[in-house]
């Protein structure tokens, strides 16, 4: 892709910073023995491959977690680890009305893809930056994290608004529950130390869905409310402080290596993620 800060062209991502490697996300797989072709891929980075399906449950999104080795380095296990525990989830919140329905088991001619999650499509659109949202919207977010986390969930993820779909319905959608924390009931290890961790996560939850909703809506919010400042969690604070610089070593290194151009960020990619294809447009 020409960047027009730099004027250079990008490389196409090294098989290392692919998740399948030199491979693309199968044209054909069988989600619960029926056939299902691709349409399009979504996006493929460092840990999963993303693409969307079509078959006779209708549009379903399939992610394809890591399998490319590091530096000889085997990763098929975490892939596999990642697949298991997204799948896990999608199933624990089968009954809440805004997460998409688990697909079923995907299969490459009858053998089952360990590495891979499916759920079905979401009509709609990710969050746009500043988008006037109804009125609803937020509140019904906020309710759908509460009961996640009253299952012992944190999301983790909040602060990324792509993985908030808004729907066609005009309702919001959670997708992407790859780094997602769930303590299950029956695990013996779920004490003060694991349940710390949780609850610290389940407070950057609220404050994340609070800053989307300040950017989006702010004139449902209380002035308390809108201070952001005293609502940012300290661990917000701490992971600026360590998060920032090495956001900013990464995106250094991606340029150094000619896989982004001018300032690094993902628009100047061969081929960006969907969600960041959209905003470009």
């Amino acid at each position: 892709m020409q960047n027009r800060e730099s004027g250079k062209t990008a490389q196409p991502r090294p098989r290392v910073f692919r998740a399948l490697g030199k491979a693309d996300p199968p044209e054909q797989v069988e989600i619960e023995g029926h056939p299902y072709r691709r349409v399009d891929i979504l996006k493929h980075d460092s840990w999963a491959a993303t693409a969307l399906y079509q078959g006779p449950r209708g549009t379903v999104v399939a992610k394809f977690n890591r399998q490319q080795s590091v530096f000889g380095l085997p990763m098929k296990w975490l892939g596999r680890r990642l697949a298991q525990r997204e799948t896990r989830i999608l199933q624990e919140l089968v009954d809440l009305p805004n997460v998409p329905d688990y697909s079923g088991n995907l299969a490459i001619n009858g053998i089952n893809q360990l590495h891979a999650v499916t759920h079905d499509y979401v009509p709609g659109h990710p969050l746009e930056r500043r988008e006037p949202v109804n009125d609803d919207f937020f509140s019904t977010l906020q309710q759908l994290i509460k009961d996640m986390h009253a299952r012992d969930l944190a999301y983790v993820d909040l602060s990324k608004r792509q993985n908030i779909i808004v729907g066609d319905d005009d309702k919001p959608y959670l997708i992407d529950f790859q780094i997602s924390l769930s303590l299950p009931g029956w695990w013996p290890g779920n004490g003060w130390p694991l349940r710390t961790v949780l609850r610290l996560l389940q407070d950057m939850d609220d404050y994340h869905v609070l800053k989307h909703y300040r950017d989006c809506r702010p004139d449902l919010l209380s002035p308390e409310q809108l201070d952001l400042e005293r609502n940012r969690p300290w661990t917000i604070r701490l992971g600026r402080r360590i998060g920032k610089p090495l956001r900013e070593m990464r995106r250094r290194f991606l340029v150094f290596i000619g896989v982004r151009t001018g300032k690094g960020r993902a628009q100047s990619e061969t081929a960006p993620e969907d969600a960041v294809r959209r905003e470009m447009k």
